[in-house]
């Protein structure tokens, strides 16, 4: 059966609130991220300075987060950039490619992020169960093209890749399900993840010395190429943590009141969350000195930074249920993260730009399931690689086919349609559009060794251009034919 003659029943349902999506979009942005990534960050640095990166990091979440409530709004629909990029580039024209490589890159920058919470949550199992970060088996991969820098993959298999793997199948368990039953669940995980830093901030703040949190090298903020190479590298790392505000976008049809609740959604859990990540990790320097933050990067205790914090404060029991909770946390973005991409391979399926397959809603549970159970699916083969590697091309590839051309397709699209309905209208328009073209190419270049994060990239871009023209071609479609 076609996407097309799918029948009328065979909808999704409008069963997520206010509430529920805020809550979806705050445990898919505070997952494991930021209690792993914080030695990274002050190693990009070297010193508290670092804390730059998390505060320019949300301002560069909230100048792209009105972009996302501006065309959130204008087009409430599942899908999220699929249905954006379409509409600003031409549906017949320049969009259905910009479109399609949207779609090709969540082939494989979708998974990536899921399999980068589930990875963080089995990294944590080690400090409960230390057996588990042994090596079992190690295989590293070498691609050479012309042009580009030599890529590398690399495969780890250990106890924890079982235990990665086990929580992807179990979200995807809990997701095969209607989807109010699952506004429900996300509110439950909400409440772990509220607990979660609730407490990493309390034993923080109660145990705050300023002159351990500020304790700033010499020449901590002389402005050569090594003060702002290390920005972008904080940078990098701090747009991961911050990303996943952006959720409720891909899940427009499932909505209540998508045009209100879209971009209140999207500007409370930027808020909430920015507040959060600089309070939590300002208290957290309070506690731990950050030259040993800094020499934790370059080994495996840099995972339990967080654990390690609470046993020394209260004892081991205190670290154990720290290890716990942050899991907890890792499983609910997870969850989150699943949720939301599951649906733009189906949106893109039901408009004929996409494998047929994917367009299947179940026809009791009224989810998208092929499409959701292909995304668990890849998620769990990722799992098998290391997660500095798995943020960095995750990031890289993201910016450049998504959040770059969103940006700019925005003030496109205020040119090319300026009578369009906007029930969310940019604050200050242009300048949060340009900040964030600024702000992502900034990321995306201004970091030691980027070639290897921008090779990846290419080499899907290549990949996916040869796959829409062999596609067009064959359904006689622009640029072979007229007919859409």
């Amino acid at each position: 059966m076609k996407a097309a003659e799918l029948p009328p029943q065979a909808e999704l349902v409008r069963g997520i609130g206010l509430r529920e999506a805020t809550a979806l979009n705050m445990i898919d942005m505070i997952g494991v991220g930021p209690f792993i990534t914080i030695p990274l960050i002050i190693s990009a640095m070297g010193g508290p300075q670092a804390m730059l990166g998390w505060i320019l990091g949300a301002v560069l979440a909230l100048c792209d987060g009105m972009t996302w409530a501006e065309l959130g709004a204008a087009m409430p629909g599942s899908g999220g950039s699929y249905r954006y990029l379409k509409e600003i580039y031409g549906r017949e024209r320049w969009g259905r490619l910009f479109s399609f490589l949207f779609i090709w890159q969540l082939s494989f920058s979708a998974p990536l992020s899921i399999a980068s919470g589930c990875i963080g949550l089995a990294l944590y199992a080690a400090y409960l169960f230390p057996a588990t970060s042994t090596v079992w088996a190690h295989h590293a991969a070498h691609l050479g093209l012309p042009g580009l820098p030599a890529l590398e993959f690399q495969f780890n298999i250990t106890g924890g890749t079982f235990i990665a793997m086990a929580a992807c199948a179990l979200v995807f368990v809990l997701l095969y399900r209607r989807i109010t039953a699952i506004g429900w669940i996300s509110k439950f995980l909400w409440v772990g993840v509220v607990l979660t830093i609730a407490w990493v901030i309390i034993a923080g703040v109660t145990h705050f010395d300023p002159a351990r949190a500020f304790d700033f090298p010499p020449g901590a903020f002389a402005l050569d190429r090594g003060f702002f190479l290390g920005l972008g590298a904080a940078l990098l790392v701090a747009t991961y943590d911050y990303w996943g505000y952006y959720n409720v976008c891909f899940l427009g049809d499932e909505v209540i009141e998508p045009q209100r609740n879209i971009p209140r959604a999207l500007m409370y859990s930027i808020l909430a969350v920015g507040a959060i990540y600089i309070v939590m990790n300002i208290s957290i320097l309070g506690v731990l000195p950050w030259r040993e933050l800094k020499s934790a990067a370059g080994n495996d205790t840099r995972y339990f930074i967080i654990a390690t914090m609470m046993e020394r404060l209260y004892g081991h029991w205190a670290g154990s249920l720290a290890a716990v909770l942050i899991m907890w946390t890792a499983f609910a973005s997870i969850f989150s993260l699943m949720l939301g991409y599951s649906r733009v391979p189906y949106a893109a399926a039901r408009e004929g730009d996409y494998f047929e397959s994917f367009a299947r809603v179940h026809p009791e549970r009224r989810i998208p399931h092929v499409s959701l159970f292909a995304l668990a699916a890849v998620a769990m083969f990722f799992c098998l690689f290391k997660l500095a590697d798995v943020i960095a091309a995750l990031v890289v590839i993201r910016i450049l086919f998504q959040f770059l051309l969103q940006a700019f397709g925005l003030i496109v699209y205020r040119q090319l349609q300026p009578k369009v309905e906007r029930p969310f209208r940019m604050w200050m328009y242009p300048l949060p559009a340009v900040l964030s073209i600024i702000g992502f190419l900034y990321v995306a270049l201004m970091r030691p060794g980027f070639e290897k994060e921008v090779g990846y990239a290419v080499l899907v871009l290549i990949a996916g251009i040869l796959l829409f023209v062999w596609r067009a071609s064959r359904n006689k479609v622009w640029p072979f034919g007229t007919n859409g």
